[in-house]
């Protein structure tokens, strides 16, 4: 996949400063896209468990990364506002590489054995170093979800995983009327 299809695909792209972190998430997307043979990032899906379990089956994994990243943004830059100081290149930088591992723990809808032997999203973080990302960014890939023992140490980790729990539950909210059905 070329760097035109990735901005294409991520247009938050743009919005990432600093060069060597915007060229580090390209990389990260173009590692796992290779690694794994895929053709349409568009048409990967986005959690194929809970797309069987609630029949969502036309939620992508783009579109939630790119609801993750907006809200994580705006959360940021609230913060920013209200006198606080986290880094938007890093929230930026890590929601967009947060669940990069799902092309290797599904392949399509079937569990592949990184997503049954390492779980989510501990490979993630393996593919963010071999993109040269650093390793604020590999932390917010490993603390973006209560599936690792690692909590959010930074205020950008912390911020990505609020958006991420808050993009899954409106993509919950397809097939329920109350979250707590879901």
């Amino acid at each position: 996949m070329s760097h035109v299809d990735l901005d294409r695909a991520f247009p938050e792209l743009a919005a990432i400063e600093d060069a060597d972190l915007r060229a580090g998430v390209r990389e990260a997307w173009t590692i796992a896209i290779d690694d794994n043979g895929i053709d349409d990032l568009a048409a990967v899906p986005w959690f194929p468990p809970a797309q069987r379990r609630l029949d969502l089956p036309d939620a992508t994994l783009v579109e939630h990364v790119r609801d993750v990243t907006a809200a994580a943004v705006a959360l940021a830059e609230t913060l920013v506002e209200r006198g606080h100081d986290p880094s938007i290149d890093l929230v930026l930088a890590g929601a967009l590489v947060h669940d990069v591992s799902k092309l290797y723990e599904f392949d399509g809808m079937d569990e592949t054995a990184v997503g049954r032997l390492l779980g989510h999203p501990h490979y993630g973080a393996a593919v963010v170093d071999r993109a040269g990302l650093p390793v604020e960014v590999a932390h917010v890939v490993l603390s973006h979800t209560r599936r690792t023992a690692v909590e959010p140490a930074t205020l950008e980790a912390e911020t990505v995983r609020r958006a991420d729990e808050v993009a899954a539950s409106a993509l919950r909210l397809r097939a329920v009327d109350d979250l707590r059905d879901a």
